[in-house]
């Protein structure tokens, strides 16, 4: 569980999906949206990991990671490297 709010498809139809560039963690790596969501609301504990034009695209919470954006669509893998160190943390 993740304590954050969203509106669903608030990017646009399919037809309004477009790839841009983001910082995420500390690099600049490409991000694909595709009837994408927007972050509206971040609670408390809630670390933002990266943004789009002042929009929140990337979250995470404890064991939880969310992108509004389609990391499996680029070539890059950061955000799947993230992911997968972020498994082998313990608390």
């Amino acid at each position: 569980m993740i304590d954050i709010g969203i509106s669903r498809n608030a990017y646009g139809r399919q037809i309004d999906s477009f790839e841009t560039q983001i910082k995420f963690n500390n690099k600049n790596i490409p991000a694909v949206f595709i009837r994408a969501p927007k972050i509206n609301r971040v609670g408390d504990g809630v670390q933002i990991l990266a943004k789009n034009n002042n929009e929140v695209v990337a979250v995470r919470q404890d064991n939880v990671l969310v992108t509004t954006f389609h990391p499996e669509l680029a070539d890059d893998t950061s955000v799947h490297e993230y992911f997968v160190e972020m498994c082998g943390q313990r608390d």
